[in-house]
């Protein structure tokens, strides 16, 4: 067997055993617009919360579960523009912040709302409110699944 192949696989058996790690952290689901794995339209993916690109780090400190299209709008973003304000202000951090703080669920609980800065640009720049997800929590409450009804 190729040297650098054995090498690479300890490092990729880690790698799956920390996305495992940080996905059973969240419950499986997307951190940030809390749709379940299971149901997601969107294929889950491991974000690096601070961009390894701005010198973040592969520590479980720095990781989320994120839906793709959650982490698509994300990017490499780390802050954004509060539409209620106009300041340029940091996005919500799971790993940081309390979901609860910075975001509510609309009577329905089908649309995430900010109640912060943070969280209203957070919501500008991921946009978790997009209708395929709108939807699927219109489903997910009238089976007793949306992650508000747990």
């Amino acid at each position: 067997m190729n040297s650098e192949l054995v090498n690479l696989m300890p490092e990729s058996r880690s790698s799956q055993e920390i996305r495992d790690a940080v996905f059973a952290r969240a419950n499986y689901q997307c951190e940030y617009c809390q749709t379940p794995m299971k149901f997601c339209p969107d294929s889950p993916s491991l974000e690096h919360i601070e961009p390894k690109s701005k010198r973040g780090s592969d520590d479980m400190s720095n990781l989320a579960m994120s839906c793709q299209g959650c982490n698509s709008h994300k990017f490499v973003s780390t802050d954004s523009i509060d539409p209620e304000s106009g300041r340029r202000v940091p996005l919500y951090n799971p790993r940081r912040d309390e979901w609860n703080h910075h975001f509510r669920w609309s009577p329905d609980l089908t649309v995430i709302i900010g109640r912060t800065s943070s969280g209203r640009a957070t919501i500008k720049k991921l946009q978790p409110n997009r209708p395929a997800l709108i939807n699927l929590k219109l489903l997910l409450c009238q089976t007793s699944r949306h992650p508000a009804q747990e």
